[in-house]
């Protein structure tokens, strides 16, 4: 039996941490309104069709498009991920709230910065990638959700918003 790396591990933490909170939200990434449902080849169950996007389950879609870290130890949390991946970070971009940026596998950025505020506290928050921002944001605040920060334009990156849903931050991001 293979030995578990520390890399495996983190990514698994990482996505039991993310998951909870991204799995109410996928109303928001839904782009049909139709209530039949389709067979899938993964899938012995129907799934809905409200849950299809160009025939895929929405669920095998979902990228994050940016993956925002606050935390008031950007340096040192930098160095971290360096050292682990072997990756390096931007000076602070103005753009991202003065985030230190890297890429991730399959286009994505993720961001380390530090509050840009007293009463904001640490926080992971993914930016997931939609078509349309307005239905997304919609659907998220149908479903539940609060908006922390309505759509809005970063010049040469796209376009963000900001959903609260039982206390999990989550974003979308339109290019």
């Amino acid at each position: 039996m293979p030995k578990p790396t520390r890399r495996k591990v983190l990514q698994a933490g990482v996505a039991i941490a993310i998951l909870p909170g991204i799995v109410p939200l996928i109303n928001g990434c839904q782009k049909s309104s139709t209530s039949t449902t389709q067979q899938t080849e993964s899938n012995e169950t129907s799934v809905p069709k409200t849950q299809m996007l160009n025939s895929t389950a929405v669920g095998e879609l979902m990228k994050v498009q940016y993956l925002e870290i606050v935390t008031p130890e950007v340096d040192a949390l930098c160095l971290q991920y360096s050292t682990i991946y072997g990756i390096s970070f931007s000076e602070p971009d103005a753009n991202f709230g003065g985030a230190r940026t890297s890429k991730l596998e399959g286009g994505g950025l993720i961001g380390v910065r530090g509050p840009l505020r007293d009463t904001e506290t640490p926080v992971v928050r993914p930016y997931m990638l939609v078509d349309d921002i307005d239905s997304a944001v919609k659907s998220a605040v149908e479903a539940g959700a609060e908006v922390a920060m309505p759509p809005m334009e970063i010049p040469g990156h796209g376009m963000f918003a900001i959903v609260i849903h039982g206390g999990i931050e989550c974003g979308f991001w339109k290019n």
